[in-house]
This record gives C-alpha cells, sequence and structure tokens, in this order.
C-alpha cells in the first residue's frame, strides 16, 4: 500500500487507463497547461500530449458536445468540469444527448463518458458556487452517478466510471483533493453501485456519501462516548443505489439517519427515506430521520455558512432523535 492525496488517486486512475486504451482522452478548462485547477490532471500533458489532454474555451455546452460526439463515434472521452456548478451551462448537451442516446439510437450508439469534477460547497464560495446537483443527475435514467470520499473509493470507481459504456457523473470536492489515504500499488477497479459499511454498529444506521462523511464519523466518535454503536455505510454510487446494503443494516440497527449536503426537498435521502419505509417499515423503531443543508441558498457570511453546512451537532441531534434520548 502506498499513501496518496485525493487528487494523485485522480490523476493516477486517469493515466493509468489512458495508457490501457488510446481512445480516451481528457479536455476541460485548465486541464492541461495549468495541470487541472485542482491539480487533478497534474503531468498528464507531458505524458500524453496536447491531443488526448486538451484545453478548452470557458464554453461548457461547447466541449461536453464536441464529447458526446466523440463518444458516438468510438472514443472514451472524460470531461471535467472546473465545478458541476458550471455544467449547468452543459445540462442540455447530458440530459438531452448523453443519457438517452443509447435507448434513443436503438443501442447503435453507446456513451461511453465520464464528466468528472467537485460538488457542493466548499466554504465561503456563496450561493451560485455551492450546490450539489447529485439528486439532479441521480433523477436521470442513463445516467450513472458516483461520489467517492476518500482518494482509495476514488481511484477504483474512477477506473470503473472510465470503463463503463454508459455515461458516469463523477463527483469529487474541492475540499477533498488534499485528503491523503491509502491505496494498492497494483492496480485495483471497484463495482459501480456497491456501498461500502465503513464502520460496523448496533445502535443506529447512518446513511451518507461524498466529503460529508467526515462530519459523521466526528460524531460518531462523540456518540460512542455516550454508548451509542452507529453504523456508517458510505453509499459511493447514489444511481445505482445499493438499497440491500442500506435495508440489510436497518434491520440490525431498527434505526437510520440519512446525512447528505444538499437541500431537503426531492433529495437522494427522500428517496431512502421512502424506499426504507416502503420495504423495511416492521424494523424501524422510529421515523427516518435526515440531516441536510436547509432549504435556503448557500449563505456567504461565515457564521451563517456555519448555521447552514450539515455538522457533527446536528447528526449527534439526529440520532438522540431516533433514539428518543433529550
Amino acid at each position: 500500500m502506498k499513501t496518496v492525496q485525493f487528487r494523485e488517486a485522480i490523476v493516477e486512475a486517469m493515466s493509468e487507463e489512458m495508457r490501457r486504451d488510446e481512445s480516451i482522452f481528457l479536455l476541460g478548462e485548465e486541464v492541461a497547461e495549468y495541470n487541472g485547477a485542482y491539480k487533478a490532471s497534474k503531468g498528464m500533458l507531458d505524458e500524453f500530449g496536447a491531443k488526448r489532454v486538451i484545453d478548452t474555451p470557458i464554453a461548457e455546452a461547447g466541449f461536453t458536445g464536441i464529447a458526446v460526439g466523440a463518444a458516438m463515434n468510438g472514443n472514451r472521452p472524460i470531461v471535467e468540469f472546473m465545478t458541476f456548478n458550471f455544467s449547468l451551462v452543459a445540462m442540455d448537451q447530458i440530459i438531452s444527448n448523453a443519457a438517452k442516446m443509447r435507448q434513443m439510437s436503438g443501442s447503435q450508439f453507446t456513451m461511453p463518458i465520464v464528466f468528472r469534477g467537485p460538488t457542493g460547497s466548499a466554504g465561503q464560495l456563496g450561493a451560485t458556487h455551492s450546490q450539489a446537483f447529485e439528486n439532479w443527475f441521480a433523477n436521470t435514467p442513463g445516467l450513472k452517478v458516483v461520489i467517492p470520499s476518500n482518494p482509495y473509493d476514488a481511484k477504483g470507481l474512477l477506473k470503473a466510471a472510465i470503463r463503463d459504456n454508459d455515461p458516469v457523473i463523477f463527483m469529487e470536492s474541492e475540499q477533498m483533493y488534499g485528503d491523503k489515504g491509502e491505496i494498492p500499488e497494483g492496480e485495483y477497479v471497484l463495482p459501480i453501485g456497491v456501498a461500502d459499511i465503513k464502520k460496523e454498529g448496533t445502535d443506529v444506521t447512518i446513511v451518507t456519501f461524498g466529503k460529508i462523511i467526515k462530519e459523521v464519523f466526528k460524531a460518531t466518535e462523540d456518540l460512542e462516548k455516550e454508548g451509542i454503536n452507529a453504523e456508517i455505510i458510505d453509499l459511493r454510487t447514489v444511481r445505482p443505489l445499493d438499497f440491500d446494503a442500506i435495508l440489510k443494516s436497518v434491520k440490525k440497527t431498527n434505526r437510520l439517519v440519512v446525512v447528505e449536503e444538499a437541500w431537503p426537498f426531492a433529495s437522494i435521502s427522500s428517496e431512502i427515506a421512502f424506499q426504507v419505509q416502503s420495504l423495511a417499515f416492521d424494523f424501524l423503531d422510529a421515523p427516518v430521520a435526515r440531516v441536510t443543508t436547509p432549504d435556503v441558498p448557500a449563505p456567504y457570511s461565515s457564521k451563517l455558512f456555519e448555521q447552514w453546512y450539515p455538522n457533527k451537532t446536528k447528526i449527534v441531534e439526529a440520532v438522540h432523535k431516533v433514539m428518543y434520548k433529550k
């Protein structure tokens, strides 16, 4: 095993796949000469050249459309959005073309394309740069949505995403790129659609994904001091969603808290809560609790942002609620 940063795991995954398959290329703003806005493509221009690591204009709709056309013609593009907030400009290409091309062509065209970049907030960046769109993309048949929380999962899942013949939304975080973790020296690939139990427990199930899992771990440390043993499920993929892992855990702990960095209405946690009450209602000893951002745009003020963002205190309170503790 070796220790790498999250951004280095991303570089390794893309580079290994590009060495394996010459049809793979990377394009996006600042991915080449600048080594990526967050250095998540560092060194790739030097190795693969300007025909396979391509700097684009600030024109997300344009270069996303180019990638869709390239995928239809046998290539396997990786599109980097500097942030998924900017992907809104390219939503027509992603939703109307990439996600639907296989069905609309009667499977004459596959769509082996990865859209990747940071999602969610990164501190004081204001309302328009602090949005989480995983539920938007997960609402679209034809797309897979992957959100890793650590370097090991990031590398293994990104390699799987690049090899997939359907479009994959691969969502990272500006605040995770410097996170360090261990990965194997050799090649490995993780399956898309399989959740991971990051911590086993008996008293309550906490389901989450992405960087917010850091707050979940902090919360479980405080809960352990109270004698509460929480199980943490990292979804890793929100479409397809591993309901079996969630249901198995809930049937053991009989309580569920879902934590996500997103608005509450029509969210991933809404779907999870519905599925659990539908498929495991008799196993629940309390209503499902959710910890999300408030249903308002992200504030810029640091004091207001602290109140807006889900944190360990709110997670502990949610666990207390489902365990009927004050």
